[in-house]
């Protein structure tokens, strides 16, 4: 399993559209072939600034699968209004698990 991690920072102001549209979104991840987990998190010192984790089998069901989906193109259609710049995305295993 892989984690796509991606930083989001949201226009100041839209923060609560931007998680209602978040959370809308959250049934087409779970279609989406390979999608095991989808979590939001807010940046408490920089509440415009978002860190949205999703699980994924495969780095190809979160690059392929998803990206060149229709439930990607209503996912951007959804929170996309709502972003001050690009997402930043990286893509994590575990390397490690502590306690």
């Amino acid at each position: 399993m892989i984690h796509e991690i991606a930083t989001l920072t949201i226009e100041p102001g839209h923060e609560a559209a931007f998680e209602a549209a978040a959370s809308q979104a959250v049934p087409l991840f779970q279609k989406t072939p390979g999608a095991l987990s989808f979590r939001l998190d807010r940046t408490i010192e920089t509440p415009n600034e978002y860190t949205l984790t999703v699980g994924w089998a495969t780095l190809e069901d979160h690059i392929v699968g998803f990206r060149e989906s229709t439930e990607f193109q209503q996912w951007r259609e959804l929170v996309g209004p709502h972003f001050a710049a690009p997402p930043q995305v990286k893509h994590i295993q575990h390397a490690y698990l502590g306690f």
